[in-house]
C-alpha cells in the first residue's frame, strides 16, 4: 500500500468555510444528529467527483481476482462474469484473463463503472455474490499508481499488486516531458 504521507489532502470543508454552525438536535434514535435540509442535492449522486474521470473510461475499474488453478474457483469467477454481463449489460466488461497481465498478479476480469448510480447499484450487489473471491475497486485518475493503492478499496482479502509498472510509466512521462521542456 501506498504511503499516505506522500500525499497532500485538501481539507474536508474546502467550499463549506464560514458557515453557521450545525444544529446539535439529536434525532429520534438519540445517536444521530438531526440535519438541516441541502438547498440542492450534492453533485456526487450525478458525476463522480474531480479528479474521477466521468469520461469513455470510465469513474471506477473492479478486478474480481481467482486462483486459475483451483478448477472451482475458475468455475465461480467464470458464472460471476456471466451474471454481471447478463445483469448490467450497460457496465463495460472485459474478457477473463487466466493469467497476471498489468499490475495484477492473479487471473481476473474487469468491470468499468461510468455513473454514481451504477456505482451505488452494482458495489453492493459484488459485496453480497462475490463470493470467495477478492476485488479490488478503485477510481480513475491521472494517478494510477494512487488509484491502485492509496485510494482503493479491496473487498475480501487484499492481494498484492506489481507497482513496477507504474514507476516505470512515471519514470517514461517525466522523461517525456523533460524532452519536450529541452525542445
Amino acid at each position: 500500500m501506498a504511503d499516505p504521507s506522500l500525499y497532500t489532502y485538501p481539507s474536508p470543508l474546502q467550499g463549506y468555510e464560514d458557515l453557521p454552525p450545525l444544529p446539535q438536535e439529536r434525532a429520534a434514535d438519540g445517536k444521530s444528529y438531526v440535519n438541516s435540509p441541502a438547498e440542492k442535492k450534492s453533485s456526487a449522486y450525478t458525476s463522480f467527483p474531480s479528479p474521477i474521470t466521468n469520461d469513455r473510461r470510465g469513474g471506477f475499474d473492479i478486478h474480481i481476482y481467482f486462483l486459475h488453478t483451483d478448477a472451482e474457483e475458475t468455475k465461480f469467477a467464470t458464472e460471476l462474469w456471466e451474471r454481471i454481463r447478463r445483469e448490467f449489460p450497460e457496465l463495460r466488461i472485459y474478457q477473463i484473463w487466466d493469467k497476471p497481465i498489468g499490475p495484477h498478479t492473479m487471473a481476473m476480469f474487469e468491470v468499468n463503472l461510468f455513473t454514481p448510480e451504477q456505482f451505488g447499484a452494482f458495489i453492493p450487489w459484488l459485496v453480497i455474490n462475490r463470493g470467495p473471491l477478492s476485488a479490488l475497486v478503485h477510481p480513475n485518475t491521472d494517478d494510477e499508481e494512487r488509484d491502485h493503492t492509496q485510494r482503493a478499496t479491496w473487498m475480501g482479502q487484499p492481494l498484492p499488486l506489481n507497482l513496477k509498472l507504474f514507476k516505470q510509466l512515471k519514470r517514461r512521462q517525466q522523461q517525456q516531458q523533460k524532452e519536450k521542456g529541452n525542445a
